[in-house]
């Protein structure tokens, strides 16, 4: 039977997704959702398949039924750990006989992040070796928070890959970013797709449609809040100034590639700012440029991310004086945005903050919500947040420093843990975490606090809550649902009643008394 050997994606052209005989081939996410997606699409499109997981059971990556595919697929699952790959190539000559094959081999990030570089080519060469021999293709799949680690050194392997790929989500649709991939066709690299998932099937999209007018010109206009000039008069022709951001919005609609100038005062103003801008960037497209000053300390790093993502091409911090914001101006002029810009606002505003959790959180919660923030696709890898451990002076219990602990804001969640204090401080920023503190402790944080840990990278964080989970929380624990065996009172002594005793005093002789 003749091998497909296609990853089977829609109006994909085959010289980007077929491979060849031998050959391996490695694809890479963030979230073991969209992995699954693209092994079932890929298992569709066989004719014959062996399909290794060492996630979970095989099995559940066929569920629900393929319409299309083997009728017959040898299943198997592999140890997860790195050390089960040394007899990976072995195993499969135990249980399959030799002959030509497409095997695809579903796996966690975990299992290769603490392979060192040298081990993992030494890997690969000797799996190429094996594929070779039984003129076979090896397709890896990969997924899991930490990926970009992974990622960075296979870009580097060229010369062990016929193909490397990744597929990030983008709140409505999928960026496939082709790093190479090399088959009958030739080798093609540098390529970049954008994916639907309709139907159960990752679809290519046609390119969107640029809503810009070929015959304006209006590149070095600039359409201004009045407050971002600090007082002063237009410093051109070219300068149009507004009282308020509506009627700035609405001259700016008619726009195609000016500078557009939003002003921000209050942190309850992101919102709508954000709806603003991303309105616009979506109906007006990519030429236009679109800054954002603030006026007063009003920006957190989250929300800096949620209008960036809506379509912004810089924001002015608080305090940057007329100088340097004129130099920022300078900076987007010519620029083409090329961030995609998901059609549905309430999207990004559900991923920008996707807990409406904080504060105190008994530990097992604690430790899933942690997990949910920083599997979160939309926020950059090692920008999630922070995980600090903080244990209080010897004269204070971690219950009574609790009681001085007040998070604001959605995503800062505390828990304790034997004599610390865990604070997760959400898209808190290491350098912020001093000021972050201020804020949410009632008193100085180094009067309270003896010494302090931080984790800031995905995974540390991930492994830090993995060993929480293993320990008891000894400093809170539930005295009332403890069953004691119960010991019969014993029994109360029985009365005896007393005795009087006569006593003749005459025969008591007093004290100091001669006969």
């Amino acid at each position: 039977m003749t091998l497909s050997l296609t990853l089977g994606l829609d109006n994909v052209r085959d010289e980007l997704m077929q491979m060849t005989s031998p050959g391996c081939y490695w694809i890479t996410t963030h979230r073991q959702e969209d992995a699954r997606k693209v092994a079932r699409q890929c298992i569709a499109a066989q004719r014959q398949l062996v399909l290794i997981s060492s996630v979970d059971s095989p099995q559940t990556l066929l569920a629900p039924h393929l319409k299309t595919g083997p009728e017959k697929i040898p299943m198997f699952s592999f140890p997860g750990h790195p050390r089960a790959l040394a007899d990976f190539t072995q195993d499969l000559t135990r249980v399959l006989s030799p002959k030509p094959r497409m095997l695809l081999f579903y796996t966690a990030v975990e299992q290769w992040e603490k392979l060192p570089s040298r081990a993992l080519i030494n890997w690969l060469t000797h799996v190429n070796k094996w594929l070779a021999a039984q003129q076979s293709t090896l397709l890896i799949i990969t997924a899991g928070s930490g990926i970009n680690n992974l990622r960075n050194h296979l870009q580097t392997f060229y010369r062990h890959l016929e193909g490397l790929s990744h597929l990030e989500w983008q709140q409505d649709s999928f960026n496939y970013r082709i790093n190479w991939w090399m088959n009958v066709h030739g080798m093609f690299a540098d390529r970049e797709l954008r994916l639907e998932y309709h139907r159960d099937r990752l679809t290519h999209l046609n390119a969107e449609p640029q809503n810009t007018s070929l015959t304006s010109n209006d590149d070095t206009l600039f359409l201004a809040m009045q407050e971002v000039l600090e007082g002063a008069p237009p410093l051109s022709d070219q300068w149009q100034l507004y009282a308020e951001n509506g009627d700035l919005l609405s001259r700016a609609q008619q726009a195609s590639a000016a500078t557009v100038i939003f002003s921000l005062h209050r942190n309850d103003e992101i919102t709508a700012l954000a709806a603003a801008i991303h309105s616009l960037r979506r109906a007006r497209g990519a030429r236009l440029k679109i800054v954002v000053r603030e006026m007063q300390t009003s920006l957190r790093a989250s929300d800096e991310r949620l209008l960036m993502l809506c379509g912004v091409n810089a924001i002015v911090p608080f305090g940057a004086p007329l100088s340097r914001f004129l130099t920022l101006l300078e900076g987007v002029q010519g620029q083409i945005h090329s961030r995609h810009v998901p059609a549905e606002l309430e999207t990004l505003l559900k991923g920008s903050q996707p807990l409406q959790e904080k504060g105190y959180q008994p530990l097992d919660r604690f430790c899933n919500y942690v997990g949910l923030l920083i599997n979160n696709a939309l926020m950059p890898e090692n920008s999630k947040g922070l995980l600090v451990a903080l244990r209080p002076v010897p004269e204070l219990k971690p219950q009574q420093v609790l009681t001085l602990c007040k998070p604001r804001r959605f995503g800062d969640l505390v828990t304790v843990l034997d004599d610390r204090l865990y604070l997760f401080l959400s898209a808190c920023r290491y350098n912020d975490l001093d000021t972050a503190l201020k804020f949410i402790f009632s008193l100085p944080h180094d009067e309270i606090f003896s010494n302090r840990l931080v984790w800031y990278e995905d995974q540390q964080i991930l492994s830090e809550v993995r060993h929480m989970k293993t320990r008891l929380p000894s400093a809170w624990r539930d005295v009332a649902a403890m069953t004691l065996p119960e010991t019969p009172a014993p029994a109360a002594p029985a009365h005896v009643a007393q005795v009087p005793q006569a006593i003749n005093l005459a025969d008591t002789p007093a004290k100091g008394s001669s006969r």
